[in-house]
């Protein structure tokens, strides 16, 4: 096992009764000094006159002198003992500091060094290595999916993993390196190298990815493991990087190897923080922004491409920052979903949605997508019950899009959702269809109303045989299964008379328009005569009004 730190001189605190306890022995001390000096002062005169006195030839000793021997021995016998007890206790002491000391520099599972004791041993490690003309880089790795193997196996479990980790490390590691675990599955490894051969420690990361995901057996099961790393070096002038600053980069260059896949090695850059920086105020943004109104419903035309008449649209979310300008799903979907904002951003989305397109005529729809993380509320059917009723909207006017990629996380979850919602008259679709190698078996057994084409095989259609062979087919999938098929991406005259070639489809995309916010929509569909009259043609009663929701931003 490698490597444990040097001794950095931590400070520890004097109690108050070892600073009595420390005053009582030298007061003993001074007694035990004071007893020897009486007992020679006295001791030839009382033993002569008492030996004198037993042969017979003088007096015996005087009293008080003889008392103050007898005194002088007990005293003399006392500080023996109190001065073996002393030395037994001082013992005791340093034992109990030194167990201290190493449960404040150490991990105590793993008997690495710990977070608190890192910082130091790094400064003296880089310091050393400065005297060999070395430079040390600071490597942070953090296993991918230690989570699921404690929830799945127990704490146990994760313990003897982390247990393994640590040796396996240790192992690989160079001597005169360290290593130390700062978290729950996060270890920190620094190790000197010469400033020319970073390729030394490339090799390093390799073997350490590959070793920590070596199996473990426990307990009948094989527990398995990646790692994501992040390397940090102290370039130049070593005196600029202490040991804070060092993992502060490789955590930056870890959360990288994490972005792009896990299980893989990163090394720090510059533009690495910056990135971060920006990815913390778009966290910081997004929370300000769902509260401020600042997320807004824009709508995407559908157009039934045999008669070439709007049908309906598909509402997208745009982020409308004060600070960033307009923002694309793209960039702020994701980062939602991770920070856990992602249900109360859509759904006050869909309400927004809801109460335009009541404003619509009857005969048009409208879509919406929804999140992979939404899929797991069990209560997002009655959820979105609940927002149709408020906004007095027809549920077989409402149509949710669900990614063929959630189709893997939980089919028996998302089964029960569609059943839900189509139990509601609400019509379902499999949106992207094509990018998630969802089965034929599974297309049947779930009650789908529709499958939309993703875009990246419509977009090059007119010049890409492959992907006009790949919608041709799924058109006659649709055909034979009895599901409508809408086609994304639809952005030239080429593409659209490519698809009229194809079969017959439900089409949107940019040669019928960008998405506009409801305002533009709403001018435009007065326009072709295409809004909802006062009276509901239905029924023939007055359409209720709006309940009086928040409107989430100005038209």
């Amino acid at each position: 096992m490698a490597k444990q730190a040097p001794d950095v001189g931590l400070i520890t605190r004097t109690p108050e009764s070892t600073l009595t306890s420390t005053g009582r022995d030298l007061l003993t001390l001074g007694t035990v000094f004071a007893a020897l000096i009486l007992f020679v002062g006295t001791g030839g005169s009382v033993i002569s006159h008492a030996l004198s006195s037993l042969r017979g030839r003088g007096g015996a000793p005087d009293n008080l002198l003889a008392t103050a021997f007898l005194l002088n021995i007990a005293l003399i016998v006392f500080g023996w003992r109190r001065y073996r007890d002393m030395v037994d206790e001082v013992q005791v002491r340093r034992t109990a500091e030194e167990q201290a000391r190493q449960l404040a520099e150490t991990d105590p599972l793993t008997g690495c060094l710990n977070r608190r004791s890192i910082g130091p041993a790094t400064n003296h490690l880089i310091a050393e290595a400065a005297t060999r003309g070395e430079i040390a880089a600071f490597i942070m790795l953090d296993l991918d999916n230690f989570k699921q193997i404690n929830d799945l196996h127990g704490h146990s479990a994760g313990d003897e993993l982390l247990l393994h980790v640590a040796r396996q490390i240790g192992d690989t590691l160079p001597s005169g390196a360290l290593i130390a675990r700062i978290g729950g599955d996060e270890f920190a490894c620094v190790v000197p190298f010469a400033p020319g051969q970073p390729e030394a420690i490339d090799r390093l990361a390799e073997r350490l990815i590959g070793s920590v995901a070596q199996p473990v057996a426990y307990q009948r099961v094989s527990l398995e493991s990646t790692a994501s790393v992040g390397i940090a070096r102290c370039d130049g002038d070593c005196g600029r990087h202490d040991a804070q600053a060092l993992l502060h980069m490789a955590d930056i260059a870890m959360y990288q190897a994490k972005k792009h896949g896990r299980n893989r090695y990163f090394w720090y850059e510059t533009n690495m923080e910056n990135e971060l920086r920006f990815r913390s105020e778009l966290e910081t943004g997004i929370r300000r922004g769902l509260n401020a109104g600042e997320f807004v419903p824009y709508y995407e035309k559908q157009i039934d491409l045999a008669t070439g008449e709007l049908v309906g649209f598909e509402m997208l979310a745009r982020w409308n920052s004060p600070t960033l300008g307009l923002i694309s799903p793209d960039i702020f979907i994701p980062v939602a979903e991770d920070i856990g904002v992602i249900a109360p951003l859509s759904e006050s989305l869909i309400r927004q949605a809801l109460i335009d397109a009541r404003g619509w005529n009857p005969r048009l729809s409208l879509s919406v997508n929804i999140s992979a993380l939404q899929l797991r509320d069990p209560w997002f059917a009655q959820k979105i019950l609940k927002m149709l009723v408020e906004a007095n909207f027809p549920p077989s006017r409402f149509e949710i899009e669900i990614t063929e990629s959630c189709l893997h996380e939980n089919i028996g979850m998302v089964r029960s959702l569609i059943m839900s919602l189509k139990n509601q008259g609400i019509r379902v679709s499999l949106d992207d269809f094509g990018t998630g190698y969802s089965s034929l078996s599974q297309l049947r057994s779930l009650p789908f109303d529709q499958i939309k084409v993703d875009r990246s095989f419509v977009t090059t259609l007119a010049d890409n045989k492959e992907n006009a062979t790949i919608v041709q087919s799924i058109a006659a999938l649709g055909e034979g299964l009895g599901l409508p098929v809408t086609i994304e991406g639809v952005e030239s005259e080429a593409v659209l008379h490519e698809l009229s070639r194809l079969g017959t489809f439900k089409v949107q995309g940019y040669l019928y328009g960008y998405p506009e916010p409801a305002d533009r929509t709403t001018e435009h569909l007065a326009e072709l005569d295409l809004l909802a009259d006062p009276i509901d043609a239905s029924d023939g009663s007055m359409l209720p009004p709006a309940p009086l929701l928040p409107r989430i931003a100005n038209g």
